[in-house]
Parts: structure tokens; C-alpha cells; sequence
């Protein structure tokens, strides 16, 4: 029933975007052709541009989708919605704008469609954000709401007892836990009672008119919860476990089908499928521009490199990247040679005397870091992602922190939302870890977009690069 109501919000969602984008397109051709606009060459004919609508409502349906808007989270900001919104109208539009160039049957306007996009970002964000209201409104008056009883007060009936207050999208409304923890009893979480144990789970289902039952009880819970299926089997009411295995996972558990047998995988990957490829091309164009535009300035750092001391210019160190695979990072020598000689791997501090003078402007100005690009360019490394650290330093931290070897089911990056929020160099090391598994389990484009926009706004102020 959950799946159900969710689809139906993602149908009238759907519906909304492709009723807005084909107004927009309309809209785009009246200013453009029906205006007292200037038209060089005289009016197209509407017919050219309706011949468009049957690419409009495959293309972007598709294009929204792989940006997560039909994913009807609650959690996200308005502000982050409309970001969205923009990236999908923008990337659908180019897609459009590249099909008519193979398509030589007529011309398009560059301006009509320039319009078109403004409006489609417009008309999109205004019918979302108006369906949005209208639901919450309906739900607040309690109308065509679910109700559901969650079964367990721990962890995972916790979880599911935010996620249904934090996502009123499914619409079902928690009314209360039952649990056979004596203690437990008339507790409240989140203005949730417990209303009694295993035993009243029936007799509840009738007097709250509950329509789902969630299971959550701890593992070792198993003769209870088979008791409860027992007793309520028969009963109109939808059921569903949710399996205790918090302390198990260590980012999103996703059900694999394994030849028609369900399996959880407690250790999911984060960055697969689509979401690899776009950042993955994200780091291969941005990083091949990057090197094409600095491509001036590099020799001149690497010249006063060289000037000082007449050594190195470059200087490569080992780090452990994606999957724990070790690789060869490039950096611009910033310390003296034979730094490390006497003392092995130590962390480097504020007015370190191992630093050259150009090197100490390097590192406050993050511009060692510059050929990075190189290692982001081969694969090594990502634009985003957490900072690599060197294999002595990874065996001494993952003894101290159980999550941090996490840290490497994704690329290392040349920045990251630590480094944004200043946890980077010699800082707390537990707030790294905090931060870049933050960064992991919510990652999106648009938060990388913000992370390199903060870098490039902070790189010549950081107090912790030295």
C-alpha cells in the first residue's frame, strides 16, 4: 500500500512536469511569434514546435527521474528542490537542443528556446511547489491518511517512526508503539505512546483503525513476532518487517535479488550505476579544464619550485584510494628534500621548518594540490570525495575509529566536505570521519557543486592548510 500511494504521488508529479513543460513551450512561442518582438526571417509555424511534445514527454520524465525528483523525499529543502529542478530543465534542454541538430526538417529559434527553459524552470518549480501545499494541507486535516502501528520502540522502531513523521509523501500516520519491555510502558517518542504489548497488537488494530503493522523487534525477537503473525494474519491490515540490523549496517542496506531469492546487503556501495557515470564525467571534464586553464600559470610555480633549491619540482606520495587500492599522488614539492628522512610519516604543523618559503605560499593557498588534477583526470582520485591519507596513517586510524575504513568505498577527493566546514590537516580526526560519511550518504550533485564553489571561495583563506 506504501508503494501504491507513493506511485500515485509520482504519477501526478509526472503529470505536473510534462503539463508545465509543454505550457512553457507554448508560452515561449506566443512572446517569441506573437509579440511585438522583432522576427528577422517572420514566424515559424506552432505546428514545428508541437512536432516536439512526443520527445518532451519521454525526454524529460527521464531526465527528472535520474535526478531523484520522483523520489518524493520530505526531508528535502525547498531550496535544494528548485536546484534540482534547474540541472534536470537545463541537461533535458541541451538533450533537445543536440536532437534538433541531427533533425534538418527546419530551423529552431535559439531565443524561443532560451525562453522555454526559463519558463519550464518556472512553471515546474510553481506546480510542484503548489502540489506540495496542497498535500500538506490535506494531510494535516487528516484526510486519506493511512494509519500504522509500529511493533518495537527500538532502533529500527525508532527509524521507522521518524521516517513516517518526517515523510508525510507515504501518507500513513503513526499512532503509537507497542512493546513487551515493562519499563517501556507509557513512554512517549516523538509525541508517540507506547499503548500496550505484543498481546494488544489485535485488539489495537480495531480500536485505532490501523491500516500497516510494522514489525520492528530486535533479532533475537523471532518466536514473538511469529506470534504476532499468527494472531493477525487473517485481519485487512497491510504487514511489514523491518529487520533489526542497525548495528550491522554501515550505510544504506539495499534487497538484491539473488535468482529470486531476497538478499540484504548491509554494505552497498554508495556511488553505483548512474550516479558513478555522472560523477565520473563530472571529474573528467572539469579536471581536463582545469588543467588546460592553468596551464599558463604551472610553469611559473613550477620555475620558482626550482629557483629556491634547485630540486624537484614535483613531489609523489603514496595513498590509499578507492576499495583500499594504493596509488601515487602528485603534488608540487613544498617541503625541503629529504624532509621525512629522520623523522618517517609525521603530520605537518602550523610554521612546520620543513616548508621552503615558496612552498609555505603553496600550501596556505592549496595551489600544491593543483596536479591533483592529473590523478582525478587517470581515475585516481575524484573532484569531491574524502581526502586520501597515506598507508601509515589509514593502519593506526582504523584502529581508533570502526567507520573509518568507510571512508573508502568511494574516490579519494581533492576536497570534501570536511575540508569545506575546516577539518582539514592536524584537526579532530573524528570529525573527518563524521563529515566525509555525511558526505557519502547523502551525496548528490548538486552537494558537490557546493563543496567545489566553497573550496574555490575559501582555498586562499584556509587557517588549516599549512
Amino acid at each position: 500500500m506504501i508503494q501504491k500511494q507513493a506511485r500515485r504521488l509520482q504519477a501526478i508529479f509526472l503529470a505536473s512536469d510534462v503539463a508545465a513543460t509543454c505550457a512553457a513551450l507554448l508560452a515561449a512561442y506566443v512572446i517569441r511569434f506573437e509579440t511585438v518582438w522583432p522576427i528577422p526571417l517572420g514566424p515559424q509555424p506552432l505546428s514545428n514546435y508541437a512536432s516536439l511534445l512526443p520527445v518532451v514527454f519521454v525526454l524529460w520524465p527521464v531526465v527528472f527521474y535520474f535526478h531523484r525528483l520522483y523520489q518524493l523525499r520530505r526531508d528535502r529543502s525547498s531550496i535544494d528542490e528548485a536546484l534540482a529542478i534547474v540541472m534536470a530543465a537545463s541537461l533535458a534542454t541541451l538533450l533537445l537542443v543536440g536532437l534538433l541538430s541531427f533533425w534538418r526538417a527546419w530551423s529552431f529559434n535559439r531565443a524561443l528556446l532560451i525562453l522555454f527553459l526559463l519558463l519550464d524552470i518556472l512553471l515546474v518549480a510553481l506546480g510542484r511547489f503548489a502540489i506540495w501545499r496542497y498535500l500538506e494541507k490535506v494531510w494535516a486535516a487528516g484526510v486519506g491518511v493511512r494509519r500504522a502501528l509500529v511493533v518495537g520502540v527500538g532502533i529500527a522502531g525508532r527509524a521507522i517512526a521518524d521516517k513516517l513523521l518526517d515523510h508525510p509523501a507515504t501518507g500513513l500516520k503513526p499512532v503509537g508503539f507497542v512493546d513487551d519491555d515493562a519499563s517501556k510502558q507509557g513512554e512517549e517518542y516523538r509525541g508517540l505512546a507506547v499503548l500496550g504489548t505484543t498481546a494488544d497488537v489485535r485488539a489495537l488494530l480495531e480500536r485505532h483503525e490501523v491500516d500497516t503493522l510494522f514489525l520492528a523487534l530486535p533479532v533475537d525477537a523471532y518466536r514473538t513476532m511469529l506470534g504476532i503473525l499468527k494472531d493477525v494474519g487473517n485481519e485487512m491490515v497491510d504487514i511489514r518487517f523491518v529487520p533489526d540490523l542497525f548495528q550491522f549496517v554501515t550505510f544504506k542496506a539495499g534487497v538484491e535479488d539473488f535468482d529470486g531469492l531476497p538478499v540484504i546487503n548491509l554494505t552497498q556501495r554508495p556511488l553505483e550505476g548512474w550516479n558513478s557515470l555522472v560523477k565520473r564525467t563530472m571529474d573528467i571534464v572539469l579536471s581536463a579544464l582545469g588543467l588546460v586553464a592553468l596551464a599558463i600559470l604551472l610553469p611559473f610555480v613550477a620555475l620558482a619550485i626550482w629557483l629556491e633549491d634547485r630540486g624537484p619540482v614535483f613531489y609523489t606520495q603514496e595513498r590509499m584510494g578507492l576499495d583500499g587500492r594504493l596509488f601515487r599522488i602528485l603534488k608540487f614539492r613544498s617541503m625541503r628534500v629529504g624532509a621525512e628522512d629522520g623523522t618517517g610519516a609525521v603530520w605537518a604543523q602550523e610554521g612546520d621548518t620543513r616548508r621552503t618559503r615558496v612552498g609555505a605560499f603553496l600550501r596556505s593557498s592549496s595551489l600544491d594540490e593543483v596536479p591533483q588534477l592529473v590523478n582525478i583526470f587517470m581515475g585516481d582520485m575524484s573532484l569531491v570525495g574524502p581526502r586520501p591519507e597515506r598507508p601509515e596513517f589509514v593502519r593506526e586510524f582504523k584502529e581508533k575509529f570502526p567507520q573509518y575504513m568507510l571512508r573508502h568505498r568511494v574516490r579519494a577527493g581533492l576536497t570534501g566536505w570536511a575540508q569545506v566546514h575546516g577539518w582539514r590537516g592536524n584537526t579532530s580526526l573524528s570529525k573527518r570521519v563524521e563529515y566525509d560519511l555525511y558526505y557519502i550518504e547523502n551525496w548528490s550533485l548538486a552537494l558537490d557543486l557546493q563543496i567545489l564553489w566553497r573550496t574555490a571561495t575559501r582555498s586562499f583563506r584556509d587557517e588549516n592548510a599549512y
